[in-house]
């Protein structure tokens, strides 16, 4: 039987020293932008979203020049812009709205991966 005290920090995995995993953030980009809105569902639209959504803010959370490259400054601002709530599509919104808002999210969100993958010497498609 393990016994932890109250000083002992339980073993967690650090995410924040983990590289981005470009692959993954490839394909969902890749599927986001692929979908089609007269084929694809709100749930599925909605669900893309929050998945892009969530690479966006890693790579956000990345040092990839901003405080000195005018491009990189570009793609940051347009991806706080989106990520602001009052410009989020809520449940009221048109599923046009939320297809459009999907496809502006995976856009910023690919150009980012681009540039990050070009901080770690990688190829991004």
């Amino acid at each position: 039987m393990v016994v932890s005290t109250v000083t002992e920090e339980p073993e967690t995995p650090d995410i924040d020293g983990r590289p981005i995993d470009i692959e993954v953030v490839s394909d969902s980009t890749d599927t986001a932008l692929l979908m089609r809105q007269g084929t694809s569902t709100r749930v599925e639209i909605d669900a893309a979203t929050t998945r892009i959504i969530g690479h966006l803010n890693m790579l956000l959370a990345e040092e990839l020049g901003a405080d000195t490259d005018p491009v990189v400054q570009e793609q940051f601002s347009k991806a706080y812009n989106l990520l602001e709530l009052t410009q989020r599509p809520t449940a009221a919104t048109p599923a046009f709205g939320a297809f459009s808002y999907l496809r502006d999210v995976a856009t910023v969100t690919r150009r980012l991966l681009w540039i990050y993958a070009q901080g770690i010497g990688a190829d991004v498609a």
